[in-house]
């Protein structure tokens, strides 16, 4: 379809690193840690001295044709294809891929004028060195710098996602201020416990106060991205007793049934926050989910509500209320975007493609086709004007 009058604003695209990306600037001392490793003939990634399938394909020189996963996740797969059946010939990896201007002639051939663009081989690393926080620190910053050579912060159009570890917190207020000073409008978080010496704890509790009161006084919008959360060790328990390493392409009827890949780790997330206080104490602060599409939603809200009437004495203000106010969700394309504004209002809804990745769009325009049911108006603010609003940082 042709684009319409008003500008595109797409809450969810990514870029393939490249191996510069992460070594570019990582410290010697480091190395060690992030390694491309030969194997019988192929680049593997080694982190921390274990080589990692978790990408198979970790310098990305083929890929899966953008959207070529599609029909599999809309549920249009009566012949029970795998992904790879269904998602046909790897193609070779476009600069659009991995390059800013490149990148930027891809949004205007897709009618899209501006997007948040976030990492993809990232959601390796934190996982398999919160042991290590001054490595998780380093990696990040090596990485925040490529993208601000390659793409820069805020152009006007594209707005990488800064990535942060909260392990260490003085590093990561450092790493705050840096891409802060960069230019950088949204933050990335992972929607997990934060690793320590003592055990994981919550990234709600006050010991991360400052993170979230820097963030709410430069009205930096922080996105939780679906990521290697760890949580595939639930899986695990009921599978193969705690053993092997979580492959996001490797799909399984019981891991999908039980959803630790997306809607557990976002919930809890997103609980943490609310019930452990950050909003109320950090009013300013603005949370993206993304890609983790909203399934999990109403009945996170539905627990909201019947915890509140229990203990109303444990919550400063209205959980649900509380989350109206200081949350947006980007629905996958097969989910009801009607279903989610009805839960908590047409203005917390942002549209993501997720291109070029294989599961999202191949043209995101197409999104138009899954929000026929909306009005003009509403179509506006899905599409552009709240997203827009955010990153200028014009939120109530």
């Amino acid at each position: 379809m042709n684009s319409p009058a008003y500008p595109i604003y797409d809450a969810d695209q990514h870029y393939y690193e490249t191996p510069d990306a992460f070594l570019r600037y990582l410290p010697k001392q480091f190395k060690k840690e992030f390694q491309y490793v030969t194997v019988n003939g192929r680049t593997k990634l080694a982190v921390g001295g274990v080589l990692s399938e978790y990408i198979p394909n970790p310098a990305f020189e083929v890929v899966a044709a953008p959207g070529a996963h599609e029909k599999w996740f809309r549920g249009q797969n009566p012949e029970g294809l795998s992904l790879r059946e269904i998602g046909g010939k790897a193609v070779p990896s476009d600069a659009a891929f991995h390059s800013g201007p490149a990148h930027l002639k891809e949004l205007d051939k897709n009618g899209v004028h501006a997007s948040i663009l976030l990492p993809t081989l990232a959601s390796v690393i934190e996982e398999r060195l919160g042991d290590k926080p001054d490595v998780i620190a380093a990696l990040f910053h090596s990485l925040n710098q490529w993208v601000r050579d390659e793409y820069g912060f805020a152009n006007g159009r594209q707005f990488p996602v800064a990535a942060i570890n909260l392990a260490n917190l003085e590093l990561a207020l450092k790493e705050l201020d840096f891409v802060i000073e960069a230019g950088a409008r949204v933050v990335l978080l992972r929607p997990a416990p934060v690793p320590g010496l003592r055990g994981s704890r919550s990234f709600g509790f006050k010991e991360f106060d400052p993170f979230w009161a820097r963030c709410a006084e430069a009205k930096i919008l922080v996105a939780l991205h679906t990521s290697d959360t760890g949580y595939d060790r639930i899986y695990q328990w009921w599978t193969q007793g705690g053993a092997g390493e979580t492959r996001p392409f490797e799909k399984d009827p019981f891991k999908e049934v039980i959803d630790v890949v997306l809607g557990r780790p976002i919930q809890d997330a997103l609980a943490a926050l609310i019930c452990h206080g950050v909003f109320d104490r950090h009013p300013g602060v603005r949370v993206a989910s993304l890609e983790n599409g909203s399934s999990w939603l109403e009945p996170l809200l539905k627990r909201f509500e019947s915890t509140y009437h229990k203990m109303p004495r444990d919550f400063k203000t209205d959980p649900v209320e509380a989350f109206r106010r200081h949350v947006y969700v980007a629905p996958f394309y097969e989910d009801s975007v009607r279903t989610v504004a009805n839960l908590i209002g047409m203005d917390r809804v942002l549209f993501g493609s997720d291109w070029p990745h294989p599961e999202g769009l191949a043209k995101p325009l197409d999104f138009f086709r899954d929000i026929e049911d909306l009005n003009a108006e509403e179509q506006q603010m899905v599409m552009s004007s709240n997203l827009k609003a955010l990153l200028e940082g014009d939120w109530k």
